[in-house]
């Protein structure tokens, strides 16, 4: 008993850093949820950049009964089943106005994800993630609304978003299906980069650690929120350089070096996030055994391409059927291969790869393109900075400088 108010009290003091997030435990959602509330945060998870939410008060996570939600879901009805995997199963749910058990407003719309709890871990993801969402609010995080313990039952209320997840709309897409346009996923990209800035330079900052498509999901007009937070670590502060961990995440996102050392750092995202911007580029999976040998892993089927500014073509999703600028296409290959170098400390950090993808966004909502990858309409001003060359210690990268 002791054990577990000495952890509680060292959160709600914020006067000492945990060694690890999942040490906390469910005791403390609400008393985090009250501290954000009271506007109480100063010291853990602090962050004020732009795109934070400006109505954290409003966004505290509430607790719902486990009826509640089997109403708002008509008893979790198959046909209201909209995702499931490993972490569990994903509900579309409806919470009526009159409903709700106190005066705050949410949406009619939710999505109720119920967690596969297969021992401690999963509830130690649950946790984190509830705790995570409770602290940290972004226009490019997904909303938590709400949480449910009821015996064995964890389940998570979040913000519907009515796309769905980035990978319905890159891969196996059906006949007739629209392709995302070059602009859209510029977009997308740009906007998945501000939510994982706002992570990094989170005080201590957060290592979100399961950076995929299917966990970047889209609102209506294609702007993306990052989602399922069970994996994310508080990263390392002061002397310290990485995290030590066992090794979590999915097979084609995640660093080298982490899988091999288990040693995470903030460096280790950013691979992830190359990993994202390969998929946008070639519409091909991080991962496919569909694929013949050779070409199932993205990341080795596309090096070559990376390293030849001549062949960088040869990487784009034939679904954009030549419409895109080669220029904007040449420069967003060069930032992809950076993220992906072996070597962690030549990897960009998010804030550069932010500056980068922001210009390239501008370039492409201002410029037309033609057929074939040419380029005409207003001329964009550069950012501040005349070049963005974070691989010039790389010889296989030497000449991949982005000069804007």
């Amino acid at each position: 008993m002791s054990k577990k108010n000495n952890k509680m009290s060292c959160f709600s003091c914020m006067s000492s850093r945990p060694k690890n997030i999942e040490d906390y435990d469910e005791d403390m959602i609400s008393r985090s949820n009250n501290s954000a509330g009271n506007g109480r945060k100063e010291g853990f998870l602090k962050s004020k950049r732009s795109g934070e939410s400006n109505n954290q008060n409003n966004n505290v996570a509430r607790n719902f009964t486990f009826k509640e939600l089997a109403i708002a879901t008509q008893s979790f009805r198959e046909t209201n089943l909209i995702g499931e995997g490993g972490f569990g199963s994903v509900y579309k749910g409806r919470i009526d106005s009159g409903q709700a058990r106190c005066s705050t407003d949410y949406p009619s719309i939710v999505a109720i994800k119920q967690l596969n709890l297969e021992g401690l871990q999963g509830n130690q993801e649950f946790v984190v993630e509830v705790l995570m969402l409770s602290l940290m609010h972004h226009n490019n995080l997904v909303n938590l609304i709400g949480y449910c313990t009821y015996g064995e039952q964890r389940l998570l209320v979040y913000e519907f978003m009515p796309l769905g997840s980035l990978e319905n709309h890159l891969f196996d897409l059906e006949p007739g299906t629209t392709p995302l346009s070059w602009k859209t996923r510029l977009k997308i990209a740009a906007g998945a980069a501000h939510g994982l800035e706002y992570l990094h330079k989170a005080n201590p900052p957060v290592i979100y650690r399961d950076l995929k498509s299917s966990n970047i999901l889209l609102d209506n007009d294609f702007n993306p929120k990052l989602s399922d937070f069970g994996l994310a670590k508080l990263g390392p502060v002061g002397d310290n350089t990485h995290v030590s961990t066992r090794v979590m995440g999915t097979y084609g996102y995640c660093a080298p070096e982490y899988a091999m050392t288990g040693k995470l750092t903030l460096k280790s995202d950013i691979y992830s996030f190359g990993v994202v911007l390969l998929e946008l580029i070639t519409g091909r999976k991080a991962y496919d055994t569909s694929k013949k040998q050779g070409e199932q892993n993205l990341v080795v089927w596309s090096n070559p391409f990376l390293k030849d500014r001549r062949k960088y073509i040869h990487l784009v999703d034939p679904m954009l059927d030549g419409q895109f600028s080669s220029r904007c296409l040449h420069h967003a290959v060069a930032v992809t291969a950076m993220c992906l170098q072996e070597q962690a400390s030549f990897r960009p950090s998010i804030t550069d790869i932010v500056t980068a993808l922001d210009y390239l966004l501008l370039q492409a909502q201002n410029s037309g393109t033609h057929r074939g990858g040419s380029q005409s309409g207003k001329h964009i001003p550069p950012p501040s900075t005349e070049e963005f060359n974070v691989s010039s210690r790389n010889r296989s990268y030497d000449n991949m400088a982005i000069t804007f």
